[in-house]
């Protein structure tokens, strides 16, 4: 598909899905309404993160250069990263409206796996980045072979590549530790990797949700072919972290406004599921991930 055919099937889409929120809630209560659209903004972020610009100044500076017939009224870049910033409530709906309309939360096998989320770039002296000095944590990532200074960012996805939940971390903690918010609400079966290896737990929610976690076993257990067949699926998690088809945000140091709305999130959802920052829209995005929207149909 050619890209100018893509940005402009990604922008009816998002046109649709905006019409469905704008006429249940109230964006803007005050001000004049801003020259470049939500739906056209989320569209610029969606298309650039898809053409793997991971940074807001690459995805604006290429918009600017090659579509801004279709986009004539970009403003500036610090008004764009500012408008993009606080459309993450938004955002967050659109997605979960999206993946409810495609019925993948009704997939019965979803592999989970974390990937590191840096704040600010690790020193040997330690210096933390302040904004986060009282949620961040230093972390550290086998698979990458990273120490970082941040955040990890849960992911469950479907077996079609759609992200179905997708919590706020705590760092220091093992993976382990993030089984019971990962598998929130789901009742299937969960391919994992190693660092979710844990007989007690996996015989816990088991019982508890009718949830069986399975893991590739270490050299000196017993395996069997249909674990290593479902176990297999979980690479993809790694593979869409290498490819960049899919990363955990852009470098939000950059950016106050980004950083105020991470700080805002983090303050209430290490090692649980993202609550509401005030209200509504979280509330309306979780319902959606449990019911399939008729209207879309």
């Amino acid at each position: 598909m050619e890209r100018d055919i893509f940005i402009i099937s990604v922008y009816c889409l998002v046109v649709e899905i905006m019409q469905k929120i704008e006429t249940d809630y109230n964006l803007r209560q005050k001000g004049f309404p801003p020259k470049l659209t939500d739906s056209e903004v989320i569209t610029i972020e969606i298309c650039g993160e898809f053409f793997k610009l991971h940074e807001d100044i690459e995805i604006y500076n290429y918009f600017k250069r090659y579509y801004l017939d279709f986009f004539p009224n970009l403003p500036s870049r610090t008004t764009f990263v500012r408008q993009s910033a606080n459309l993450w409530q938004v955002k967050l709906l659109c997605q979960s409206i999206v993946v409810s309309r495609a019925g993948q939360n009704n997939d019965g096998v979803q592999s989970i796996d974390t990937l590191p989320l840096p704040v600010c770039t690790y020193t040997r002296g330690g210096r933390r980045d302040k904004r986060f000095a009282t949620v961040a944590d230093y972390g550290h990532c086998a698979a990458k072979k990273m120490d970082y200074y941040g955040f990890k960012l849960g992911l469950r996805i479907s077996r079609a590549g759609m992200i179905t939940h997708f919590p706020l971390l705590a760092a220091r903690a093992h993976d382990i530790n993030h089984l019971g918010t990962l598998i929130e609400g789901f009742s299937g079966t969960v391919p994992a990797d190693k660092g979710f290896l844990d007989k007690y737990q996996q015989e816990l929610w088991l019982d508890l949700q009718q949830t069986q976690v399975i893991t590739r076993l270490r050299s000196n257990m017993e395996t069997s072919p249909e674990q290593v067949k479902l176990v297999k699926q979980t690479r993809v998690l790694a593979k869409v972290g290498r490819d960049g088809r899919f990363t955990t945000g852009r470098k939000i140091s950059n950016s106050k406004d980004q950083s105020q709305r991470l700080m805002a999130l983090s303050k209430s959802n290490l090692s649980q599921d993202i609550k509401p920052y005030g209200r509504s829209l979280f509330e309306s995005a979780k319902r959606q991930q449990s019911t399939s929207v008729s209207s879309f149909g």
